[in-house]
């Protein structure tokens, strides 16, 4: 078994370094790729590893459906594109409908998930991806709903290729996630996966306020710096085609 110690990271900076170190850095710097983060609370790590790679990022909004009378027990994950995935064994057992799921994934989009839309993207749903290349990328992956929903949502939005990246994942999900994209990347791979946090010496606790600050001050944060990135991605594909 390995030591816990190996298996954690000082920091998310830390995280995003260890994760950058592993991806195809010649490949992704030549290619038309795109980081997606799965989650707010990946801020810090995506900032960093977009920096190392010299990528746009992206966020992808979902919320999680919890069983009726039950606030702790997630049942089922929606995603801005309105894609829903549900944990199955779970809902035969407790007999729950999927009216009650389709429901409540309404009512999350409505009042969750567009209000993130319109605070950390201007009111702009994700655009159609046909010609990216995405890493979706995520601070851990502990019971792999949230990312099974945005690697649906992902291949509803025609995304060219899906690679999934962390830098902590359970053996299990791994090879669930695996098979749905192009690759995956993972720093540790862990049999007895105990929750994402556990891995982390110090993690910050990302506040709105702060996630609004860095995305305004980072120039690859797409929704806010479109422009830049716009002219940076047509340098890149004009330095391309003189290769070719």
């Amino acid at each position: 078994m390995i030591p816990r110690a190996e298996l954690m990271f000082e920091n998310e900076v830390e995280a995003a370094e260890k994760l950058a170190e592993i991806l195809p850095s010649n490949a992704v710097k030549n290619e038309n790729f795109l980081i997606i983060a799965q989650s707010l609370s990946s801020i810090y790590l995506v900032k960093r590893l977009s920096e190392k790679l010299n990528l746009s990022y992206e966020f992808l909004f979902t919320e999680m459906i919890y069983a009726p009378n039950n606030p702790e027990c997630v049942i089922a994950c929606v995603s801005e594109t309105q894609e829903i995935v549900f944990i199955d064994e779970l809902v035969k057992s407790f007999g729950i409908s999927l009216d009650y799921i389709y429901g409540q994934a309404n009512r999350k989009y409505e009042e969750k998930i567009l209000k993130n839309v319109y605070k950390f993207r201007k009111g702009a749903l994700l655009p159609d991806l046909a010609r990216k290349n995405v890493i979706l990328v995520d601070e851990g992956c502990e019971s792999g709903l949230t990312t099974m929903t945005c690697i649906k949502t992902l291949i509803k939005l025609n995304a060219k290729t899906i690679f999934y990246a962390t830098p902590v994942i359970s053996t299990d999900n791994a090879e669930e996630i695996e098979a749905a994209v192009d690759g995956l990347y993972a720093v540790h791979k862990i049999k007895d996966f105990v929750n994402v946090d556990f891995y982390y010496k110090e993690k910050k606790e990302e506040k709105a306020e702060d996630i609004m600050q860095i995305l305004n001050n980072c120039e690859f944060y797409l929704p806010f710096h479109k422009e830049k990135n716009i002219d940076k991605n047509e340098n890149k594909e004009s330095n391309n085609a003189v290769q070719d």
